[in-house]
């Protein structure tokens, strides 16, 4: 691939910006300067240096951030700061997305990334995708309350009914519950269907992928194996 392309696809501007940093020595591949944006470069396994900062080629790039509360999952948050200020911009450059999203006041693993195929297959409809939340509620969850949450409950303007998988109490008010679909507010209005209500949610897992261990407002690239951990998935047969 031309070198400028390869800047260009990694998101380090236009063409042209492009073509100017290597014109002007600003990039270097093994430590040495390279002058020709038309240089054809392998970018397989590719290292380069960019006014001295280390780079690896990525096709396509794969982000779990610890997001904390007060945040946004959009480009043009309103109300609160934007997810996408945690990250530096060459990747949102690259036009890299939420995966799905969490409310401003919901904290814990969010997925990003830049593959329109990986973002499909972990929010399309028919992939229920397990999540795994932490809830904190305001009231202390009850046997009913738990048996509830595990039978389904109805949502307002929903279809169908919406059952938590592998509720677990960690205390009288702390649970951990699994959702496998993904509708607007699920588990605040899930704990409001049964009489509860919730005061602080966080993400843990999705698919079989657990938050790494980050500092909040800190962010990985997803390793192969934890990408693949991500999209344990469940195909609802009755949606077909």
């Amino acid at each position: 691939m031309l070198l400028e392309k390869i800047l260009q696809s990694q998101g380090f501007g236009s063409r042209k910006y492009c073509q100017q940093l290597i014109k002007n020595g600003s990039v270097q591949i093994d430590h040495q300067v390279c002058h020709n944006p038309k240089q054809n470069i392998a970018t397989d396994q590719l290292c380069f240096q960019v006014f001295g900062e280390e780079y690896q080629y990525r096709e396509h790039v794969y982000i779990a951030l610890n997001k904390p509360e007060g945040y946004e999952c959009s480009h043009q948050a309103t109300h609160h700061k934007s997810v996408f200020s945690l990250l530096p911009e060459v990747l949102i450059h690259r036009g890299i997305q939420c995966v799905g999203r969490l409310d401003q006041d919901t904290t814990g693993l969010l997925l990003l990334t830049d593959d329109g195929q990986y973002l499909q297959a972990l929010t399309h409809p028919r992939k229920h995708v397990p999540k795994v939340y932490h809830v904190t509620t305001a009231d202390p969850v009850t046997a009913e309350q738990q048996m509830r949450l595990e039978q389904g409950v109805e949502l307002r303007n929903e279809k169908g009914i919406y059952a938590a998988t592998d509720v677990q109490l960690f205390s009288t008010h702390q649970l951990a519950m699994t959702i496998h679909q993904g509708v607007y507010h699920q588990v605040k209005r899930m704990l409001a269907a049964v009489g509860n209500k919730v005061e602080a949610l966080h993400r843990h897992q999705v698919g079989l992928l657990e938050l790494p261990e980050l500092p909040q407002g800190e962010w990985v690239y997803l390793t192969p194996s934890q990408k693949q951990l991500s999209q344990n998935a469940i195909l609802d047969e009755s949606l077909l």
